[in-house]
């Protein structure tokens, strides 16, 4: 818009209670809403979901706010929709006109639901449902924390659907262990579970379409055993080619490509001193924060802040926009393989 020039976009968490969840997010610095019994198990870093969806992930419609300066109050779909391109560049958006990502932190405190999400044939067809692939980074793990990930090989549905009838999932189930570092990709079909005494940050479609097939003997949580069935991929996740792990050194920093898929490229960047770089990007990037602290600078704004914990979209339409860091400030840096492609998130 004539006048007015972009910036770094900090953004508000929108907190989940989730029976699942705890109070570990305190390690990102953060003040967490309730006592120290309400059980915080999500913080929604960066959403714009229009959707409603009927699955256990919750569904409704949740768009983040932005947290800092001229834009301070306004949601990420309100300036989706004034600036365009200026936020967005070339990235396709999803049908509905939302950001095409959903960003998050998770807590669990306890194991999570082992669970199924839309493939693209199941979302094609039933209005309720949409894609959803995910990665977990873990930045906290407690000791023989484990995942799930994928079934067993040789299973099959019949003895998938019995099992569950006598509740014995876990034993089917690809358990993998974890620690801090770690990165595992899931996509969509896979059967999965985040474990107890992780917490993760989780970088997705953006979807809540959640298909519950096991809960662990918790009550009064409804199971979605029948539309699982119709997205499960049997057997182990074959997701070697997504996890590249490939760590660079150059002069300021230490880059570590973690995850490569169709919907987004995950890094790890670790300043190896205190430095100061421009930023010149094309296309919108995702930073999520994870130690340290630095400010930006542009033209729009001399002086954005950002410190261990926060989440920022740093749009393609900014002037003159440099970041000045404390040595060891870490973040992930999440970019878009299909920007500038002929292709949509469903």
């Amino acid at each position: 818009m004539p006048g007015r020039k972009l910036y770094p976009l900090r953004f508000a968490p929108i907190y989940k209670e989730k029976v699942w969840g705890g109070r570990t997010l305190k390690v990102l610095d953060r003040e967490l809403p309730g006592n120290d019994d309400m059980p915080i198990g999500e913080s929604w870093e960066l959403a714009d979901l229009n959707q409603t969806s009927i699955s256990g992930g919750g569904g409704g419609a949740e768009h983040s706010h932005i947290q800092n300066g001229e834009l301070k109050g306004r949601t990420i779909n309100d300036i989706i929709k004034e600036f365009k391109s200026a936020i967005t560049g070339t990235l396709p958006l999803t049908d509905d006109g939302s950001f095409p990502l959903l960003v998050k932190f998770l807590d669990a405190n306890t194991n999570l639901s082992v669970q199924v999400h839309p493939n693209q044939a199941y979302a094609d067809t039933h209005a309720d449902a949409f894609l959803k692939s995910e990665c977990w980074y873990v930045l906290h793990a407690e000791e023989d924390a484990v995942i799930y990930k994928g079934v067993k090989e040789g299973t099959t549905e019949e003895l998938f659907r019995q099992a569950i009838k006598e509740d014995r999932v876990e034993e089917l189930l690809i358990t993998v262990p974890v620690k801090v570092g770690d990165c595992h990709y899931v996509p969509s079909g896979t059967c999965h579970a985040l474990g107890a005494g992780i917490l993760a940050a989780e970088v997705q479609t953006p979807s809540d379409t959640t298909f519950r097939v096991y809960d662990w003997g918790r009550e009064g949580r409804e199971l979605h055993i029948e539309p699982a069935m119709q997205c499960i991929k049997f057997g182990p996740a074959d997701t070697a080619k997504n996890e590249p792990m490939i760590t660079t050194e150059g002069q300021s920093s230490i880059r570590t490509q973690l995850i490569e898929c169709d919907y987004f490229k995950l890094d790890r960047f670790i300043a190896k001193t205190d430095f100061t770089d421009n930023i010149n990007e094309s296309e919108p990037v995702v930073w999520m924060v994870l130690e340290g602290e630095g400010h930006f600078k542009c033209d729009a704004s001399p002086h954005v802040a950002f410190e261990k914990g926060q989440t920022l979209l740093l749009p393609p339409g900014m002037s003159n926009c440099s970041v000045e860091m404390t040595a060891g400030t870490t973040w992930l840096e999440v970019t878009f393989p299909q920007a500038a492609k002929d292709n949509r998130i469903a």
